[in-house]
């Protein structure tokens, strides 16, 4: 590991150990983000799992609906029943913050209270085969919304914890061994010196007493 290049002074050790110090800290600050961000992330993606199972069932269902409708009626009776909607929904996109991650929350209003509002045609010139695959679109959209919030959830927290992982082992096998061999290189210098400026001075107390002695 590669030493940083500053000046080995007392001051800098110093400044290197409370920085040390605060790597550290973070490090395990960062560890406990990742770490809670994985279990929320897996959970999340065991809930997304058995909705969209659930959610391409039901279209399944929705499909066979509309399968058994044009069995029963002609291509241009079903296009002309489904030209012109009478029900609209209206989608709001809210968010919630999740260990420092804004994740989605989807929230959907049909424009009108009336359920009949789904079916966009009279009932006369129609087959029950097509109310019910209306009514079985209308009953997925729902859990098609969540699903698309919790898919979207997942991508973003996905790259969170990437991030986070990332920052989590530069500061691990980067930074703060970097801090702790530059502490090292320092402290061994400083007792270097240390040792030298003692060697000199004894040096020194020696030539005095020499050249007292040598006065008396």
């Amino acid at each position: 590991m590669a030493v940083m290049n500053v000046n080995p002074t007392r001051m800098q050790l110093t400044k290197l150990k409370k920085q040390l110090v605060t790597a550290v800290r973070g490090h395990k600050m960062l560890k406990d983000k990742r770490d809670e961000l994985m279990r929320q992330f897996l959970d999340l993606v065991r809930e997304t799992k058995a909705l969209r199972d659930k959610v391409e069932l039901e279209l399944a269902e929705c499909s066979d609906h509309f399968v058994n409708a044009s069995a029963v009626m002609s291509s241009q009776a079903l296009d002309a029943a489904l030209l012109s909607p009478k029900q609209q929904v209206q989608l709001e996109l809210g968010s919630r913050n999740v260990m420092s991650v804004e994740i989605p929350e989807y929230t959907a209003a049909s424009r009108t209270s009336n359920e009949g509002d789904i079916y966009p045609y009279g009932f006369a010139f129609t087959s029950f085969e097509l109310d019910d695959a209306v009514s079985s679109l209308n009953d997925v959209l729902p859990d098609l919304i969540k699903l698309a919030q919790y898919e979207k959830s997942c991508e973003l927290m996905s790259a969170e914890i990437e991030k986070t992982r990332r920052r989590v082992n530069s500061l691990e096998h980067v930074m703060i061994p970097r801090y702790q061999e530059t502490i090292k290189y320092i402290s061994m210098k400083l007792e270097e010196n240390d040792r030298s400026s003692r060697t000199r001075l004894m040096k020194v107390k020696d030539m005095l007493l020499e050249k007292a002695h040598g006065w008396n």
